[in-house]
């Protein structure tokens, strides 16, 4: 049985997102003055009172949306309020009740779910609050008073919602499920790729480059295992980030790249590696997570029977760094190869998890070094005592040797590539710490 869900609605800059975070207990949606800046639904699990849950924070309901993207918000609001089990109404007390919250009240009437209302920005606590009393009007029970400033009263809405919730049953624990951060510039199609997955309007799809603002979960089970998708606003190039909701996006995609087990790399396969692919790239590299490289729009190339060969080459030049990397060629809008890209992930996820044996890797060195002498300098020579496994996600290796300054770069690359060759590690990064003889460990 999965978790009761909670859909947090409203009109656009009610307090939706702060109560949304003050609930999940940490910084999850983008909270500014500016209406609509929530435009897709948020994912966030949390417990009261013994119960979990999982909570969607949503755009603002505009009833009568007029511009496209308002349209979107509205469409984004109502798929969360049919997933839910318990709907959260969020008005402003300051404001009191508009003719737009009465809107939103009928539309919530007609959903036949039920629904707790909670009036918001009432920072005085009282034993008697004479703004609750015109609320009653929506026709939607008792409404419960809520501090934006103090969070007083967010025990008395939950207490009602987990009242609606259905009663507690024996859970399996889940399986394991591979985190997938989708990472690229703006743009790029990141959320075709979750919609077409999903085989839903999951986030908002439009050509406006800024799209998606928050990065976005999204469940989804096949034959291949579990997965979650993480949708992450583009990065764009920092001089372009000129305001403060852009930065937070840039901060949240970060954390979406720390969060996953593996990054999709998207790139525009009509522009080929740009600039901003390879820093968004080296964020992923640095971070050491699993990744896969996906050249998207693959079906708006003209091709011949050397295109995709020339592409790849052009592909693993330009990032190097990760030649490690898988890639594969898709279309998120014909859905061409999308299935492919479960067994990839899958595979990468695998191989950053792998364990290798002392005793194996230093069969693997021995021979190493009997092929390639390690190098000299004045004289000295690198000795490499031993290798042992340290860590995962990504695999980490200690190398003990007699002088740190001796093991040159270039014989680093040359053991990788050897423990590659033998043991696989397709689409992870390596990690190589080198400790001279006598060194203590910090």
């Amino acid at each position: 049985m999965s978790k009761p869900v909670i859909a947090i609605v409203g009109r656009p800059n009610v307090g939706k997102s702060m109560l949304f975070n003050k609930i999940a207990g940490r910084r999850l949606s983008i909270v500014e003055d500016t209406p609509g800046v929530t435009r897709d639904r948020l994912y966030a699990d949390s417990d009261w009172s013994g119960r979990e849950f999982t909570m969607i924070d949503t755009g603002g309901i505009e009833p009568k949306a007029d511009s496209e993207m308002l349209a979107f918000m509205r469409a984004q609001a109502e798929i969360a309020i049919e997933t839910a089990d318990v709907i959260v109404f969020v008005t402003d007390g300051r404001t009191g009740v508009t003719a737009a919250d009465e809107e939103v009240a009928n539309m919530l009437l007609r959903s036949r779910k039920p629904v707790v209302l909670a009036v918001y920005k009432l920072d005085t606590p009282a034993a008697v609050i004479p703004e609750l009393y015109e609320f009653y009007s929506l026709g939607l029970g008792d409404p419960i008073a809520v501090s934006a400033l103090h969070g007083h009263g967010t025990g008395d809405l939950l207490d009602a919602c987990i009242a609606h919730f259905p009663p507690p049953e024996e859970t399996e624990e889940d399986e394991d499920v591979v985190k997938v951060a989708i990472m690229g510039k703006p743009n790029v199609g990141k959320s075709s790729l979750v919609n077409r997955i999903l085989g839903e309007e999951r986030v908002i799809v439009s050509d406006v480059a800024g799209t998606t603002r928050d990065a976005v979960d999204s469940l989804f089970e096949n034959e291949q295992g579990r997965f979650m998708f993480i949708d992450t606003a583009g990065i764009r190039k920092k001089s372009r980030v000129d305001d403060r909701i852009e930065k937070f996006s840039v901060m949240r995609a970060e954390m979406a790249v720390e969060r996953a087990d593996v990054c999709l790399i998207m790139i525009d396969a009509r522009d080929g590696v740009t600039e901003q692919d390879t820093k968004v790239a080296g964020l992923v590299h640095e971070a050491g997570k699993a990744s896969v490289i996906v050249v998207n729009k693959w079906d708006l190339v003209d091709k011949d029977t050397h295109t995709m060969d020339k592409m790849r080459k052009d592909v693993m030049r330009d990032l190097a760094f990760m030649s490690y990397a898988p890639v594969v060629f898709i279309s998120a809008m014909t859905g061409q190869r999308v299935d492919r890209l479960f067994e990839l992930i899958k595979y990468v996820n695998d191989q950053s998890a792998t364990r290798i044996s002392t005793g194996m890797l230093n069969n693997v060195l021995a021979d190493a070094t009997a092929r390639v002498q390690p190098p000299t300098d004045r004289g000295r020579r690198l000795k490499i005592y031993y290798m042992t496994q340290t860590g995962v996600r990504p695999p980490n290796f200690v190398v003990f040797v007699n002088s740190a300054e001796l093991f040159h770069f270039s014989y680093r690359r040359y053991l990788e590539n050897q423990i590659r060759s033998v043991f696989g590690l397709e689409g992870t990064p390596i990690r190589m710490v080198v400790r001279q003889k006598g060194d203590k460990d910090d």
